[in-house]
């Protein structure tokens, strides 16, 4: 009977979602937003500056338990374009070390399960060659420069971006090896990934479990009704037995503070050497 009422549940918000997400932004953007100007954070996406930041994330037993970085309900959204901690960090990488938007990246692009922040931004630099995909879930919209693509095998042929930006996505994939393996395959030689995803710095090995295949019991086990797996400390032997070289990243306390980062969150970095 209970996952019988979750799943009715499930639905309704579904259907809802549609027509309440709209009216929550517009209530956050004209009515709420005056009230959290100040001079505190400084969002890099929109230019907002905030004297605090907006709820997000959903709260569980789980993530508080692995005390898992980049999951849990957390004050981490930007009044004006709702972007999150983790958009942030992924976009102040691109903007000041990966310096994308001066001028001088000419390369391939592939970004898969864009945000729309980050995206609009690419989108601006008429040099930039962008890609963007996603698996289009049933329930959700999706802007017309998103093609629909499936991260376990991808449109592409070998050897053909430079840069790939998969930010929070491998933990909802049940063969993430699989997926890993196929942002090795169309990256160019000397090509890098930006691979994100939550991840546990107190499990030793990930935890995955079959058996839970309800988004009930996914919730209980994952901690999120449409994760698979949580992440433990060997993420970075998962990346680097499909090839890659890993880099981790790490913003200063003053880039932390300024943006309102998450300071337990580094950035990992997957080259393609060979």
């Amino acid at each position: 009977m209970g996952e019988y009422c979750y799943h009715i549940m499930t639905e309704l918000k579904k259907h809802l979602r549609s027509y309440y997400l709209p009216v929550k932004f517009f209530f956050q953007k004209t009515i709420k937003r005056p009230f959290h100007i100040g001079n505190k954070y400084e969002c890099p996406i929109c230019g907002f500056h905030a004297k605090d930041l907006g709820y997000r994330g959903i709260y569980s037993e789980v993530t508080e338990k692995y005390q898992i970085i980049g999951m849990g309900q957390r004050k981490a959204s930007c009044w004006k374009c709702n972007s999150t901690d983790k958009e942030r960090l992924v976009f102040l990488y691109l903007r000041d070390v990966e310096k994308l938007f001066d001028g001088t990246f000419p390369e391939k692009i592939l970004h898969l399960a864009p945000e729309k922040g980050i995206a609009r931004h690419i989108i601006m630099n008429k040099n930039l060659n962008y890609v963007c995909g996603d698996y289009f879930a049933e329930g959700y919209s999706y802007p017309s420069y998103v093609k629909r693509m499936n991260a376990l095998c991808l449109p592409f042929p070998t050897n053909q971006f430079d840069l790939l930006i998969c930010n929070h996505v491998l933990e909802h994939i049940e063969d993430d090896r699989k997926a890993m393996s196929e942002f090795y395959r169309v990256l160019k030689k000397g090509g890098k990934a930006i691979l994100q995803v939550p991840i546990s710095p107190i499990l030793p090995e990930t935890i995955e479990d079959s058996n839970a295949t309800l988004p009930s019991e996914k919730y209980l086990r994952f901690g999120q009704n449409d994760h698979v797996r949580i992440y433990g400390m060997d993420y970075k032997e998962r990346l680097e037995k499909i090839g890659f070289r890993l880099e981790v990243f790490h913003f200063p306390d003053p880039v932390i503070n300024k943006y309102g980062l998450n300071r337990r969150e580094d950035i990992y970095i997957c080259h393609k050497d060979l």
